[in-house]
Parts: structure tokens; sequence; C-alpha cells
């Protein structure tokens, strides 16, 4: 030991916090985060395991104000409404192939290049894979390919793009020798290169004009036409509406469940059954309150957004105001966490539509001085304006935009109208002007 070194021990006390996350306070924010539909499955599954709880259903949808767009009282009526999507691709394709009558072996075959579809209705395999495993020999497989290739609607089968068009062509009466040097040259028709086109054709400027008018009416990817009808919009948690004393946000009664504890199933249980009886009540009060906590809360956190977005409730998306997940939260007296889980599974019903309730959540850009910012949704939309509204033959350049839109009062940055150009699946101001040349607005 070193020369004048001790050792000795010391004890120190100290105080610290600490969360201890339960099964049921995780339950508790996962129900925060569930949409009607989704909390009305939890609480059945939670039923069928306890006695003591039972899932209540509103018996029937309630009157509430009109919104503008579709009534909250209408959403079970429009799904039931919708319509029968009929057969899908494969099916469609299936049953015109039984319909040519092919002895066994052909059908067999027929059935690789069936599995082969694509869902825009190409084929996915090159011709040689495919004539391996159907055993055929390329001639024979060519030979089948030719008489699948007329099932209605005129395209299914195409190896490529143009031989799709082509085929479409055909059954129109349209495959004109310049109609087919065109489908020769599409490479150049992507480019827009009109003029290279006609050299390569043979052709003057207006007999191609009129070539391609009929080319937009053919569709490169028929078997979309069977795509299943997109599944009818979930109904929305909460609605927003407008009466004598402004706006307000309600839950939607319609579609909200609650539970009921069943305390009097209790007495039917003998003596023996106590310790049971009373864990299995204790966890249908839990319930029963943590989902009113769910709804007071969902209550809360709409009211605080409808608050801060009166603007875009009365305008729309032009007038959509900044606003952070911790503004809301200090507001409403909750975690920050707590409006991301909320707002992140819900659905609100407004007179502009029916939206996530994340999307009223946006930065706010930068303004001048003495001007208000603006949010990242409200500057998007204009974007979007802008483009909508300009020449076909002089399209606004990524620098236009912004020049436009901070003289307007946001400032923005040429490569943030870039992103947002991108997030909008907008086009270059380039590639733009080649889409009017190639669909004939120039």
């Amino acid at each position: 030991m070193t020369p004048g070194m001790q050792l000795y021990t010391a004890q120190s006390f100290a105080q610290r916090q600490s969360l201890v996350v339960t099964a049921q306070l995780q339950q508790a924010i996962c129900l925060l985060q569930m949409p009607n539909a989704e909390l009305s499955s939890f609480i059945e599954s939670q039923s069928e395991e306890n006695p003591f709880i039972e899932l209540r259903l509103p018996p029937a949808p309630v009157p509430s104000a009109p919104l503008g767009k579709t009534a909250p009282e209408d959403w079970d009526r429009v799904a039931g409404l919708a319509a029968d999507p009929g057969p899908s691709l494969y099916v469609h394709v299936a049953a015109e192939i039984a319909r040519l009558g092919f002895d066994a072996p052909q059908a067999a075959a027929a059935q690789v290049f069936l599995d082969a579809l694509e869902p825009w209705g190409w084929l996915g395999r090159p011709m040689e894979e495919l004539a391996f495993r159907a055993g055929l020999s390329l001639e024979a497989a060519e030979a089948l390919l030719a008489r699948l290739q007329k099932i209605e609607p005129a395209g299914l089968f195409a190896r490529t793009l143009a031989e799709c068009l082509q085929l479409q062509a055909e059954e129109q009466g349209l495959l004109t020798p310049l109609f087919a040097a065109v489908l020769a040259h599409l490479p150049l028709l992507a480019a827009a290169d009109l003029k290279g086109l006609c050299r390569a054709c043979g052709c003057g400027m207006e007999d191609l004009k009129a070539v391609l008018r009929s080319l937009r009416g053919l569709n490169p990817k028929p078997g979309a036409l069977f795509d299943a009808a997109p599944p009818p919009q979930r109904p929305p948690d909460l609605v927003v509406s407008r009466g004598a004393e402004g706006w307000r946000v309600d839950l939607n009664r319609s579609t909200l469940p609650s539970v009921v504890v069943r305390s009097d199933a209790a007495e039917g249980f003998a003596r023996t059954a106590a310790p049971y009886v009373g864990e299995r009540l204790s966890v249908a009060k839990w319930l029963a309150r943590a989902v009113e906590h769910r709804n007071q809360t969902t209550l809360k956190i709409g009211a605080e957004v409808v608050r801060r977005q009166r603007g875009f409730l009365e305008e729309g998306l032009a007038r959509m105001a900044p606003m952070t997940l911790r503004e809301v939260a200090d507001a409403v007296g909750v975690h920050e966490s707590t409006v991301s889980r909320v707002s992140s599974g819900l659905m609100i019903a407004t007179p502009q539509g029916t939206f996530p309730l994340k999307s009223f959540f946006t930065a706010a850009l930068a303004a001048r001085e003495g001007d208000t910012a603006g949010s990242a949704a409200a500057v998007r939309h204009r974007v979007r304006q802008l483009v909508q509204a300009e020449s076909p033959d002089d399209p606004l350049s990524d620098d236009a935009i912004a020049k436009i839109i901070s003289d307007e009062g946001v400032t923005l940055a040429r490569r943030t109208v870039a992103k947002y150009r991108e997030q909008l699946n907008i086009p270059s101001s380039v590639q733009r002007r080649r889409q009017a040349i190639v669909t004939g607005a120039l």
C-alpha cells in the first residue's frame, strides 16, 4: 500500500424517479393509438377471456351536423354500396383460357403462361424460360402465346410496351405502317424528340401528331382494369362540425365501442372462486377506465388541433398553420409521446375532407419580418397550385417557384421546392415540358 493512503467504506443515499412499464400500462398506451374499429376488436378479445367484460357497440349511427363532405352517419351506408369489383385478372384470364378449348397438355402449358402474368397484364418471364417450364419448343410456345394474346382486353400477354400497344392497335384497326414505325421508335417518343421521330419514321409532323392522338387512346397496362376495388376508407374517429358557438370536435359515436362491466355476473360464482372473480372484475373495471381515458385524451387533443387549424377548416390547405407535437402537448397537459401516439392512429373528418390526425402536424417555414410563418403543408399546396396553373410551353423552374412563394412572404430555397416537388410526385420543369409535347398539350 502506498504510504499515506487509507482505505475506508462509506454509504450515500440518493432519490431517483423511474417508471415501471407494467402490462396494464403497455395496454393503456396501445389503446391511445387504436382507431375505433381496432378498439372494438380489442375489447371483444378481452370479453372472450373475461366473463365480466361486455363489448357494447352503438345500435345505429347518430345524427350530426353536416360537414360539407360525407356526413358521419353515411359512412356505413356508403361502404355498403361499394360496387362489385368483378373477377380478378387471374380469374378472368383463367376463364377465357378454359373457353379456348385446349386439350390437357395445352391447358397445362397455358397455365404456365397464366402464372407468369403480371398484375398490369404483361408476361413477367422470358419466353425461353416459359417454353422450358411448359415442356414446349420455342416455336410451339410462340404459337401458344399468339392464341393467348387473342384474349380480351387486347394487350394481355404482351412481352414489351411496344407489343402491348401493337396488339391493341391491331384490334382497333390502327396499325398502319406509320403507326408500326412509331412503335418501333418508342425511346424517341419517350424523350419527346418529335423531330427525330419524324426523321426515323419518314413522315411529316402533322401525320405524326395524328398517330400520337390515336396512340394516347391505348392502354399500356390492360391488366390494371381488373385491379380489385380499393378498400373503403375507414370511418373517422373524430368529427369536426361548426355550430352557433363556433367549431367543435366530437368522437364519432356511430363507431365508438364501450366497455360494460358485468358486476352482477359475479354473484353466480361459488365462494371458492372468489380470488378469480376479484382479479377478473378488477381487470374489467380497469379496462373501462382505460377506454374512457383514451376517449377523453383523444377529444382534448382533437379540440386543440381544431382550435389551432381554424384557417384550414374554413379555407383549406392554403391556410394550414404550422403546428408541432410539443405545442399541442403543452396546451393539453400531456406528454409529447401521448400526442404522437394519438395522432398516428386516428382519422378526423372535417369540412375539407377526412385526414389522418397526424397530417395536421407540420413544420413552420421562415417568413419575412411582419409576415406570418407558413407551414410546410401549405407551401407544398402552393407549389402544386403554381404547377397546375403554369403554361405547358413555359413550365416554372424550381427557382421561379421559390421566388414567387418568397415574394408572397415565406422564405423558400430552390432545393426546398425540389424536395416538395418530389414529395408531390411532380416532375421537373424539363420533364413537364416533354410530357406536354408527348400528350399534345403543345
